[in-house]
């Protein structure tokens, strides 16, 4: 393997390289550091998180840009949190080089502050895209001598959103800059960015596009959708020392989740886009310290987190896209080190596990999760030795010693045991007192009756009915929130359930048309931001009648049903749904 000084790097370079520990390229430094150096042209780097790419842009940059000048590198991240890292890696680096200045403009902070670190002259700006244009419309940045753009974690800053925001600011650099694009997954609408912004750009893989990292072990639990809560439980009391970041869909189901985890007595907490900047870093520095165990967030809470050494990473609610899988899993598993990423899923997802394997070319394992006795007895073993395994301070407890023997004499050895047992897992015994087995078993490559074409016994199916319910994604509705509430209403009841839709105020749900009644029921019973929602049977293009649960869920008397809930025409598609 190569040394950076082979590549040519200055010594001043080298110098605060080694002092960072930083003495061998990684497989993506190898590759790019020498092709910026040469080449100094356009290029696309595709390699996974955590793999080095600060270093692979950062280390040329300070090669190339001249001392004491004007701003000639320009670094734009999706998050606060990347932006203040990158900015410290970069700062780090550079120790030893004079005259270059690294300066970091991000949202959530003091803009006067940052404006007068501006004045005072950079060399190498690293922003967010929101704080970037708000200092352009201000004319308090000047980035038209620019001759290095660096689009770091470009596939996040898309998702985010920022499409509008990098266009006005790639706008406002030369046309003859280098750009560089680091990104974990080559979507679309990256590909767009480089066919705009970018001229033949070189394209560097590190590892497959879009796949996992090595050093992670995937793992998926088959549950009801009723038992996902618990099964996260199981998880965390059978791993004692986990360090995990669990994911969740949305803001509301983050609350709820860390909520109930911090009621039941674990180190959790909840990163979502409600909390002020204050509230985020106060979390943020627990999770680093390991006060907390559990980091309950969003996606795009989590986005651009600097958090080294977690031990898994779990999926409560699996992402809409495959390529946040992808983001989610390679926070663990870093530097060398191995790590697991966990998907809770429930049956009538389970075949999201097949698509995921299919785009990350890696197999899944179906983990088991443990019996309420096995929990327990795990639990009293890691105490037991973690008491056999404490340092004993003899000069303290002399004095304490013969106290404590008197007031133990008359209690024998079996009694202690299982006194100390019995005061060790009174938390968790009472947790899994008479707790069933939450395991779903299913072979792999064996379909669902709802998904088999083939004929024989499960030609018998029933037809189905298809429900209109009022709620819909503004709403932050979701297919398990459905198939929970109607599993709740039915316990013992199999409904076999369809296709679900759901669209910007409405969602569509089919079901088995024998259980039509108690499926309305379910559904209408079902609470959305504080209110109940109504349910009715549609037909292909809308609604038929039929009694509706809720007020007043269709037209008024005399005029034709306008689709679900007198929404939009009979058979359009309304504005925001698929």
């Amino acid at each position: 393997m190569p040394s950076f000084a082979e590549f040519g790097i200055r010594e001043e370079l080298l110098q605060g390289l080694a002092e960072l520990g930083i003495v061998e390229p990684t497989p993506v430094q190898e590759q790019v550091i020498p092709f910026i150096l040469a080449e100094q042209r356009d290029c696309i780097s595709l390699a996974q998180t955590g793999t080095g790419k600060t270093a692979a842009f950062g280390i040329p940059l300070l090669q190339l840009i001249a001392p004491k000048g004007p701003t000639q590198a320009l670094v734009l991240c999706p998050t606060r949190e990347l932006c203040m890292q990158v900015a410290r890696d970069l700062a780090l680096f550079a120790k030893h080089l004079p005259g270059i200045r690294v300066v970091a403009v991000y949202g959530g902070a003091r803009i006067d502050y940052q404006i007068e670190a501006l004045r005072k002259g950079v060399q190498i700006l690293v922003a967010t895209p929101g704080r970037l244009n708000d200092l352009i419309r201000r004319r308090k940045v000047d980035i038209a001598a620019i001759r290095f753009v660096v689009l770091d974690e470009a596939d996040e800053m898309l998702q985010m959103g920022f499409q509008e925001e990098l266009t006005a600011i790639l706008a406002e650099t030369p046309d003859d800059k280098t750009t560089l694009l680091f990104s974990a997954t080559m979507g679309r609408e990256v590909a767009a960015i480089a066919n705009t912004y970018m001229h033949e750009p070189a394209e560097i893989t590190v590892g497959q596009r879009n796949a996992g990292t090595e050093n992670v072990r995937h793992v998926y639990y088959l549950v009801h959708a009723k038992d996902k809560y618990q099964a996260l439980r199981r998880i965390a009391d059978s791993t004692p020392d986990i360090y995990a970041i669990i994911f969740c869909r949305t803001r509301q189901d983050t609350k709820e989740i860390a909520d109930q985890l911090m009621a039941d007595g674990y180190n959790a907490d909840a990163l979502h886009g409600d909390l002020s900047q204050s509230q985020r870093d106060a979390v943020m520095q627990k999770f680093r310290r390991r006060t907390l165990q559990l980091l309950v967030a969003t996606d795009v809470a989590a986005r651009g987190l600097d958090v080294q050494d977690l031990s898994h990473v779990i999926n409560y609610n699996l992402p809409d896209d495959i390529a946040n899988y992808t983001h989610r899993s390679g926070r663990t598993g870093r530097a060398g080190k191995t790590g697991t990423s966990i998907v809770i899923v429930h049956l009538r997802e389970r075949h999201r596990i097949a698509e995921i394997e299919q785009k990350l070319k890696r197999r899944f394992e179906q983990g088991r999760l443990p019996s309420g006795q096995e929990i327990c007895a795990l639990k009293l073993r890691n105490r037991i030795e973690a008491l056999l395994a404490a340092e004993v301070d003899e000069e303290a407890l002399a004095p304490l010693l013969p106290g404590l023997e008197e007031q133990l004499a008359e209690v024998g050895r079996e009694e202690l045991i299982r006194r100390v047992a019995a005061l060790e897992l009174a938390r968790v015994r009472e947790a899994y007192r008479d707790a069933p087995d939450l395991n779903v078993r299913e072979e792999r490559g064996v379909k669902a009756p709802w998904e088999a074409k083939a004929p024989g016994k499960l030609a018998t199916r029933h037809p189905m009915a298809r429900l209109a319910v009022s709620a819909g994604r503004k709403d932050g509705v979701r297919p398990e929130q459905l198939i929970g509430q109607i599993n709740a209403a039915n316990v013992g009841a199999r409904i076999r359930i369809g296709r679900i839709e759901i669209k910007e105020t409405v969602s569509f749900i089919e079901a088995d048309s024998r259980f039509t009644q108690q499926v309305m029921e379910a559904l209408h019973a079902l609470r959305v931001k504080g209110r109940q929602v109504a349910v009715e049977v549609a037909g292909e293009q809308g609604p038929r009648p039929a009694k509706p649960y809720g007020k007043k869920p269709f037209p008024g008397k005399g005029r034709k049903p306008a689709g679900p809930f007198g929404a939009g025409k009979p058979g359009n598609r309304r504005k925001g749904g698929k």
